[in-house]
C-alpha cells in the first residue's frame, strides 16, 4: 500500500484569494478554515501533521483529528522539538512519554511518528538507541538524520534492530539520504521538486521514485506546499501508481492554476 499526502492540511494559498476562480485550489474559496480537515480528509487518506513539533498539542486536539476524520485515515505525527532540537535526544524517556500520552488519542488513526533530527545533530547511536527503546510495539517509528556522520553501517543496523525506518528525504529531485530499507514499512519526504513552477516535482522524478520504492507499505508526504505544488504532485503521483497497477490511497486531480504557466 502506497499512502500518499501532504506535510499538513492548513495552507492559505491552498484556497484562492477572495473573488478567484476556483481552480487549480485544493479549498473552495467559500469554505472556512475550520471544515479545512474534514475537506481534505475526503480527498486524501492520510496527513503528517508538522504542527506538533512547534508546539505539541493536547490531547483533546489530537482526539478532535480522530473524530472529524474517516475510517481508515491515518495521521503521521512529526515528534516535539523538544526532544529532537532541545534536548538533542537526551533523557527522552519523559518526552516521548508525554508525546505519546497525548497522540495516542489518535487510536487506530495514528500513523508513523517522525523523529526529524537537527542538522547541527552528528551522530550519537546511544541517544538514538535510549530513545528508541521509550516506543512500545505497536508504534511505528521514522527517523529523518540530517547530518551525514549518522549515515554508516552502524546506524543502519541499529534502525534495522527496532524495526525504526530511515525517512527517505528528496530535495530538488534527488535522494539526499541513503535509500536504506531498515523496517517493514517505508517513509518518503519530498521536501522541493525542480519542475516549473516551483517547487513543483516532474513526472520523470516521481517515476524514479516509484521506482525506488521496494515496501509493502510505505508512506509519502509532499512537503513543498507553495502555491499548492504538495497537492497537485501527490496527484500526479497517485495517477502513475495507478497506471502500474500499485495499491494506492486516494488523491485528488488538482490542475495547476492557470497563472502558474505564465
Amino acid at each position: 500500500m502506497l499512502w500518499i499526502g501532504t506535510s499538513g492540511w492548513q495552507y492559505r494559498d491552498w484556497r484562492p484569494d477572495k473573488g478567484a476562480d476556483d481552480t487549480g485550489y485544493l479549498y473552495p474559496g467559500g469554505l472556512p478554515q475550520r471544515l479545512w480537515l474534514e475537506h481534505y480528509a475526503e480527498r486524501f487518506d492520510v496527513v503528517e501533521v508538522n504542527n506538533a513539533f512547534y508546539r505539541l498539542p493536547e490531547r483533546d486536539t489530537f482526539a478532535q483529528w480522530r473524530d472529524r476524520t474517516p475510517d481508515g485515515f491515518r495521521i503521521a505525527v512529526k515528534m516535539s522539538r523538544y526532544l529532537t532540537h532541545i534536548k538533542r535526544l537526551r533523557e527522552p524517556a519523559e518526552p516521548v512519554a508525554r508525546f505519546l500520552g497525548r497522540a495516542e488519542a489518535l487510536g487506530d488513526k495514528l500513523g508513523p511518528v517522525l523523529l526529524q533530527l537537527p542538522p547541527t545533530l552528528r551522530a550519537d547511536l546511544d541517544a538514538l538507541d535510549e530513545t528508541l527503546r521509550q516506543f512500545p510495539a505497536g508504534v511505528r517509528v521514522a527517523v529523518e538524520p540530517r547530518h551525514p556522520t549518522w549515515f554508516t553501517r552502524d546506524c543502519e543496523e541499529l534502525l534495522r534492530g527496532h524495526g525504526a525506518a530511515l525517512c527517505w528525504a528528496d530535495r530538488c529531485g534527488r535522494p539526499i539520504t541513503p535509500l536504506w530499507t531498515t523496517a517493514g514499512f517505508g517513509y518518503l519526504r519530498l521536501h522541493e521538486g525542480r519542475a516549473k513552477p516551483w517547487p513543483r516535482y516532474g513526472r520523470q522524478s516521481l517515476r524514479a521514485w516509484l521506482d525506488r520504492l521496494a515496501v509493502p507499505e510505505t508512506f509519502v508526504f509532499f512537503n513543498n506546499d507553495p502555491g499548492g505544488a504538495a497537492v497537485i504532485d501527490a496527484g500526479v503521483l497517485a495517477a502513475e501508481a495507478a497506471r502500474r497497477g500499485l495499491e494506492a490511497t486516494k488523491a485528488p486531480a488538482v490542475s495547476p492554476r492557470p497563472s502558474a504557466d505564465r
